[in-house]
């Protein structure tokens, strides 16, 4: 699974994307299972085989955290939708994602790293999103603590060109947090999280797991700020 397709230039193709265009355009079970082998020749297998290409230098970015090519269970994330509580019914996610997660954390409180593969629109994040209350305090209360470091581990020097810092703040400061704090923006945030847009060309090129693992990175230092927020190693 680690080894690339030595046929191609890098781990997708445009035959790749071309299979979420069109699942976003045929989004139906029987679409989906007439074209399965596609999606897992031209998709999924290149997916797991670039999560085992990434598995090496993410170690050396941070010990902890894992990257997982098995294709049940591992880092790659389902392509079946959870329509239980939406009105929309389409079954399947028009985008692959993988998420690389700490391996002592917990849903809620993690840091992690993100991979979003779609037409247009796939990306590099890394952070914390929507973590629970008590990992949010947690965080907030690190921020306080130690403004010099979150301010070096999210400066535009630190991320590059093309990042931005995203994800939901409150519009008021949250209770128990001095309201002129000079990082006051920063404390009012719900999500740490840092994204960088990928476009069509860099996820076909022949160096995307290089590409990927240099905005992993730029964001190490926010998620070391993250980790020790928590308590974790």
């Amino acid at each position: 699974m680690s080894a690339t397709n030595p046929a191609q230039s890098g781990h997708f193709t445009a035959a790749s994307l071309e299979f979420l265009t069109q699942l976003r355009k045929h989004n139906q079970r029987d679409w989906f299972l007439a074209n399965k082998a596609r999606f897992e020749a031209e998709v999924r297998d290149p997916f797991l085989r670039l999560i085992a290409d990434l598995a090496p230098g993410l170690r050396k970015i941070h010990s902890s955290f894992i990257a997982d090519p098995a294709p049940h269970g591992g880092s790659m994330m389902r392509i079946y939708r959870d329509t239980r509580f939406s009105k929309d019914k389409s079954p399947y996610k028009t985008h692959v994602a993988a998420h690389f997660g700490h391996a002592r954390g917990k849903e809620g409180g993690t840091p992690g790293y993100y991979l979003h593969i779609e037409p247009g629109a796939s990306m590099v994040g890394a952070g914390v999103w929507h973590p629970d209350p008590a990992a949010l305090r947690k965080i907030r209360d690190h921020i306080v603590a130690d403004p010099k470091g979150w301010t070096r581990a999210t400066s535009a020097k630190q991320f590059g060109t093309g990042s931005s810092m995203g994800g939901e703040s409150l519009t008021r400061p949250p209770a128990g947090y001095d309201k002129n704090h000079p990082l006051i923006e920063d404390i009012k945030r719900r999500d740490f999280v840092v994204g960088w847009p990928l476009s069509d060309e860099e996820v076909r090129g022949p160096k995307f797991d290089s590409l990927v693992l240099a905005r992993f990175r730029a964001a190490a230092p926010l998620i070391r700020f993250l980790c020790a927020g928590l308590g974790l190693p």
